[in-house]
């Protein structure tokens, strides 16, 4: 999921993985959309034993995930789009158009982190 920090030419992306049965997030991280990123991801994803990942047509996934369990598909990305639209109504600084921003990185991830360790993980912090 994109946003940004202070102005548009600083990205920052939620890398985010939810369980295709329940819908839960499993694990998160915050980054550019590079592939150092997304391997970050993948190692917090490792306890979980994942039999296949269901993305974008993004390179970062053909290039570090296996052909046998990346599959590619729209359909399947529909829970995902579906936290996203809940983030962005919820959470300000990820709304495309409004006055609420991060100035700071560590304050962008902060609040991100604390909103979905406290609706999705149920800690409080």
């Amino acid at each position: 999921m994109w946003s940004y920090v202070g102005n548009k030419s600083q990205e920052r992306w939620l890398w985010h993985a939810i369980d295709h049965r329940t819908g839960k997030v499993l694990a998160y991280t915050f980054g550019l959309r590079k592939d150092e990123v997304f391997l970050e991801l993948k190692s917090l994803l490792s306890p979980f034993g994942i039999t296949r990942f269901y993305t974008d047509a993004l390179g970062t996934y053909k290039r570090c995930l296996a052909p046998e369990i990346h599959v590619v598909s729209k359909y399947n990305m529909q829970r995902i789009e579906n936290k996203h639209l809940n983030l962005r109504t919820r959470i300000k600084r990820l709304a495309r158009k409004t006055i609420c921003f991060s100035k700071s990185t560590l304050m962008h991830d902060i609040v991100i982190g604390l909103f979905i360790n406290r609706y999705e993980f149920g800690i409080l912090i």
